[in-house]
């Protein structure tokens, strides 16, 4: 037969008395298994720092561990970026040996020289070969004279009056050629402009 509840017994009062009616389940503990009763065992508060204090330092070790190998690294980057800059104009420097060579043969036939022909047209083929050897690098002569002055390719180091209404604003003379390295302004022409 049911009871029959009380309408003035106040709702807390039942959920009190049926959560008191409710046996407390009890965990099962195999006693044989030493892990189990290891996890179940509250620890110390002694035994709590000792295992925070051995996470510290392998954590602190992995930290050091890290920043030495880190350091290492930097130090190692900046040795090669170094060597490079020091060693970078090495194969220009030695593509140049040649063009020294010829100089040199030059200067020597100058001492034993009666004709100044041979020694002019050979001057002149030094010349040339080292303008090639120059183009063949990426670098080029900056096109001036009788050119509109362009102030991202050109330096006027003078103004004279222009010899001829065409040239005005143009560059009428070169003092010091410019030159491009790969459409790169390396030198600006010195030039003199008409006006």
């Amino acid at each position: 037969m049911a009871e029959e509840k009380d309408p003035q017994q106040n709702p807390l009062d039942t959920e009190m008395e049926n959560f008191d009616a409710q046996e407390p389940q009890a965990e099962t503990l195999d006693a044989n298994d030493p892990q189990q009763a290891e996890n179940q065992a509250p620890k110390t508060p002694a035994e709590n720092l000792a295992s925070a204090l051995a996470e510290a330092n392998n954590w602190k070790d992995k930290y050091l561990r890290l920043s030495a190998e880190f350091d290492n690294y930097r130090k190692r980057t900046t040795k090669e970026r170094l060597d490079l800059v020091k060693t970078a104009g090495k194969d220009m420097l030695v593509k140049l040996l040649p063009q020294m060579d010829n100089f040199e043969r030059a200067l020597k036939a100058m001492e034993n020289a009666t004709d100044v022909m041979p020694i002019k047209e050979g001057v002149q083929l030094i010349h040339a070969n080292f303008k090639d050897f120059l183009k063949q690098n990426g670098l080029a002569e900056i096109d001036a004279l009788n050119q509109d002055f362009d102030t991202d390719l050109h330096e006027a180091l003078t103004k004279i009056p222009a010899p001829t209404p065409e040239l005005k604003g143009k560059v009428v003379d070169v003092i010091e050629k410019g030159y491009l390295l790969n459409d790169k302004v390396v030198r600006y022409a010195k030039v003199v402009i008409g006006e």
